[in-house]
């Protein structure tokens, strides 16, 4: 299940309407947006269960917290995760810019950048994902979901990080920053290369995403 709060636009871009009292035709602080109208910025911030049949066969159900802010005039996404309640993954900063069709991870515990190509099978564009936490918002709850993994390999040092576009440069400037390679094919991560990788559970979509970055060998 996915549970979702969501803070209202800024008051330069209140939509036309707001119910500040219980009555009428809705409850107290609906936000009603002009036809065809979407909000410039929202933050959502969100809560998912999920399981880990693979790697946490034995824990239950595991939950997931974020922060999204959907920017749809811009055409980005930003989503913070802090420490998780469980041990294993990193606490991060994502930036989905689908102008520039680049994801960048800001891996908190070694305050380093990794940049690569959008996935877009997996993240949902903007207004997609707007759509979608409103719409939980309002009660129409996902199930328990489930989990995905996808691995990848850090490869050349980024030194022009202006390359990158304005969002990814206001998250990375002044951090070590490099690219990224998926892996051609999955495999099982060997004891030893675990050492050298870092995990980053998010979502952006009705399912979770590990991303395991890992030293180039």
């Amino acid at each position: 299940m996915v549970k979702i709060g969501v803070q209202q636009p800024p008051a330069a871009l209140k939509p036309e309407k707001e119910k500040e009292k219980a009555g009428g035709d809705g409850a107290a602080g609906t936000v009603l947006l002009p036809p065809g109208a979407l909000p410039r910025e929202s933050v959502f911030h969100c809560g998912v269960l999920y399981e880990d049949s693979v790697y946490s066969p034995f824990k239950g159900q595991l939950e997931l917290h974020e922060d999204v802010k959907i920017y749809i005039e811009e055409n980005y996404e930003q989503i913070n995760v802090p420490v998780p309640q469980f041990g294993g993954s990193d606490p991060a900063d994502i930036i989905h810019d689908f102008q520039r069709g680049l994801t960048a991870y800001h891996d908190i515990t070694l305050d380093k950048c990794y940049v690569i190509e959008l996935n877009t099978t997996i993240v949902m564009p903007p207004r997609n994902l707007w759509e979608l936490l409103v719409n939980v918002k309002k009660g129409t709850y996902l199930p328990q979901t489930y989990i995905i993994q996808e691995e990848m390999i850090a490869t050349e040092h980024v030194s022009d990080m202006e390359q990158l576009g304005s969002f990814i440069y206001r998250l990375c400037s002044g951090k070590e920053t490099y690219r990224l390679k998926r892996r051609s094919a999955r495999r099982r991560i060997s004891r030893r290369e675990a050492g050298n990788c870092h995990r980053i559970r998010h979502f952006e979509n009705t399912f979770v995403v590990e991303t395991v970055i890992c030293k180039k060998s």
